[in-house]
């Protein structure tokens, strides 16, 4: 009996929590691919000039605003077309530009200094992945060695962010607010030219949600979707210990498995012609990514989006960076896991981690597995309970709505 419900609440109930989610957006939204757009037209549709609208006008965009407050109308995924976006985007170009020998110098100096800080046995990925990233996006904003406690604030701030978004507990926002006053403290520190169209407090704002929202939840999630898939295929393992340069293959099926994003929605600004459909002016397009991984060839998949419509600006430094940590993780561990992996990843990726060289314990692995499953229970039913809470108060504090009808662009 308990066996039974350990295999079918889980997927029941994120069933439930999906269809939560869907009903917000109302009946004017077209998913790509879906009945309306298929796959074959993804990309055509996502990188029309017309699909330009970021949060106006998507009752989604309230949902987003308030998952990644503070400051999301100045984060730069939700700022409309126009020059405030353009300086924004150029001033993130700005901070990410270095050379690849730089970028590969800095990633090995910051994951060795936090790697020599992990212990063998079981861990969380993804939890001892974001210190690393908290580290390196904290000296590309501010061009000097991260300080602990400047680290700390940085990964409860993501940590937050992340648990927020997959409603595995309410957002915390006192948390968020004491990184938030640490930034707007040290804006002087920054040695690159901010936005001028951002005032003090909506520059803080900016450096929290690009880069230590974003940037940081996003790499340390890549992380463990890489390090999962190398903890349990065991030839994977082996070969990329012998040949760390294959792990550019393994980055990329990973990506395109278990992509980062879910849903990524556009407003379209304009109409849309399609061979078989006009899609009209104002509506929500609901990019899903897993199911366009899922349904196109093999080549065709977007882990950084489409280069016409804000691609991420991070895609040359993720690969190469991803790449350095890989080697040093398994220079010095090898990995196992028993654990489930999933796109959504709210595990936050369970494995093994045993000295290289020495022999892998199976007790622990077997402890892994039985945890991993009843965890699945209680987090299902904390997913429903937590989104469904979330999804209400964002609708009722209307944080994107509030804003654009007070005249805001």
């Amino acid at each position: 009996m308990i066996g039974t419900v350990l295999a079918w609440l889980p997927d029941r109930v994120v069933a439930l929590r999906m269809k939560i989610f869907a009903l917000v957006n109302g009946q004017d939204a077209v998913t790509i691919p879906g009945p309306q757009v298929g796959a074959g037209d993804f990309k055509r549709v996502y990188a029309d000039p017309a699909a330009n609208g970021r949060s106006r006008g998507a009752a989604l965009s309230d949902l987003f605003w308030y998952w990644l407050s503070p400051g999301p109308e100045v984060h730069q995924e939700h700022l409309e077309a126009g020059p405030r976006y353009d300086e924004v985007a150029k001033c993130t170009r700005h901070i990410l530009v270095k050379s690849k020998k730089d970028s590969e110098e800095l990633t090995q100096r910051v994951a060795r200094h936090v790697l020599d800080g992990v212990r063998p046995g079981l861990v969380r990925l993804r939890d001892e992945m974001m210190p690393i990233w908290a580290e390196l996006y904290y000296e590309l904003v501010f061009d000097e060695p991260c300080p602990p406690e400047a680290r700390d604030l940085i990964v409860a701030h993501a940590d937050d962010v992340a648990s927020a978004l997959k409603c595995v507990r309410p957002r915390n926002m006192r948390r968020r607010a004491r990184l938030t006053k640490y930034l707007r403290q040290r804006l002087a520190d920054v040695p690159h030219p901010l936005p001028e169209s951002l005032t003090p407090a909506e520059q803080a704002y900016y450096l929290q949600g690009t880069f230590f929202t974003t940037a940081v939840v996003q790499m340390s999630e890549a992380m463990a979707h890489l390090l999962m898939i190398i903890a349990q295929d065991d030839g994977i393992q082996r070969r990329l210990v012998d040949h760390p340069e294959d792990v550019d293959r393994v980055i990329d099926d990973g990506l395109r498995e278990y992509p980062l994003f879910g849903i990524a929605h556009r407003i379209s600004t304009a109409e849309i012609e399609l061979d078989h459909l006009t899609i009209p002016a104002g509506t929500v397009l609901c990019f899903s990514y897993p199911d366009f991984a899922g349904q196109s060839a093999k080549e065709e998949f977007v882990p950084f989006g489409v280069a016409q419509n804000r691609a991420c600006p991070a895609r040359g430094l993720a690969p190469l960076t991803m790449r350095v940590v890989t080697r040093e993780v398994l220079r010095r561990f090898s990995l196992a896991s028993t654990a489930g992996h999933t796109r959504s990843i709210p595990n936050r990726g369970p494995a093994l981690l045993t000295p290289r060289g020495a022999r892998r314990k199976r007790a622990p692995l077997v402890w892994l597995a039985v945890r991993d499953r009843w965890e699945d229970v209680w987090r299902s039913l904390a997913q429903l309970v937590f989104g469904t809470y979330m999804v209400l108060d964002a609708r009722r504090q209307s944080l994107c709505s509030t804003y654009f009808a007070g005249g805001n662009r």
